[in-house]
């Protein structure tokens, strides 16, 4: 298995019984997810980035929360437009997202 340069946690609000309910499933988690596995492949950055959709960070508040290791980066109220933003700036261009970071 080849091992990603970069590989992204999206909360979706799944619980262990593969329910989706909570805030950030409220506030388009999904469609975050979804946006992410669309840019990537369409970008075919597939074998570098790996996504996770995940449950609960804890800070529902700033949900939908997406975390980029391995650079330790957490960002809040994402959504689905701010996707190809986080790809530009942070994912190729190294740079990150200072207004979405939390």
């Amino acid at each position: 298995m080849q091992k990603p340069v970069h590989h992204i946690f999206i909360c979706t609000s799944s619980r262990p019984t593969g329910q989706q309910k909570g805030f950030c499933h409220t506030k388009e988690g999904v469609d975050v997810m979804m946006r992410f596995m669309e840019e990537i492949e369409d970008r075919e950055l597939g074998n570098d980035v790996y996504i996770t959709n995940t449950g609960c960070f804890g800070i529902c508040e700033r949900g939908p929360i997406v975390v980029v290791y391995p650079d330790n980066v957490w960002y809040g109220s994402v959504t689905p437009d701010d996707v190809a933003e986080i790809l530009d700036e942070h994912i190729e261009g190294g740079t990150i997202v200072d207004r979405l970071v939390i």
